[in-house]
This record gives structure tokens, C-alpha cells and sequence, in this order.
């Protein structure tokens, strides 16, 4: 396991944000959804989330997500991702969402 000191992991800007809209994303070269996340202060960024096998669009929106904010944006096919949702691979290959499981205000950072 590789170690990182606290100064390395402050300066990761981790929030909540949560989602506004979701939607398949076809263009995709792996199942995935469009996701629009509201970060708060940081306005609503968007991002791609490959998390079909547990998640429907409907099910997504209004929920609560931790994001790593300040990556840099990522171009997948024809849309370009702001933020990264975050979540855990399963045995079998789908994701879990890593939520918080209390309502936090929209672009809280994770300290």
C-alpha cells in the first residue's frame, strides 16, 4: 500500500454534489450514464459514470455522491466530464456509489 502524507491528501478536493439529471449515454464505449452533478458554490459539472448495472437515470437523480472536484476535465467520445463521481467496484463487476448517509449541503468538502 503506498502512503501518502495529509498535506498530499488536502489538497484533493473531495465534495458532495448531488445529481440533477441523468441520462444513458449511448456514444459510450461501455454502458454509462450523463450525469449532472450540483457542486454547490461550484456550479453543476458534468461527468459520465459507469454504473448502469445498479443505477437507473430515475433512481440517480436527487441522490447524493461524493466527487473528486479540480481533476481537469476528461473528453469520453463526445462528452467532456468536469468531476469524478466516485464509487466501488463489486465482485461482479458493477459499482456502488460511494454516498454520505446523512443530507450534507451541496459542495461540502470531505476533511
Amino acid at each position: 500500500m503506498a502512503h501518502a502524507t495529509f498535506d498530499e491528501f488536502d489538497r484533493l478536493d473531495i465534495r458532495v454534489g448531488t445529481i440533477v439529471r441523468a441520462e444513458p449515454f449511448p456514444e459510450a464505449r461501455k454502458p454509462a450514464y450523463k450525469l449532472w452533478v450540483d457542486l454547490g458554490e461550484l456550479g453543476v459539472l458534468q461527468s459520465s459514470a459507469q454504473i448502469t448495472e445498479l443505477y437507473t437515470p430515475e433512481h440517480l437523480t436527487g441522490k447524493q455522491v461524493v466527487c473528486v472536484c479540480g481533476l481537469g476535465g476528461k473528453q469520453i467520445g463526445p462528452w467532456m466530464s468536469d468531476v469524478l463521481v466516485t464509487g466501488f467496484h463489486q465482485p461482479d463487476g458493477s459499482v456502488t456509489l460511494c454516498v454520505p448517509d446523512a443530507p450534507v449541503p451541496n459542495g461540502t468538502r470531505l476533511r
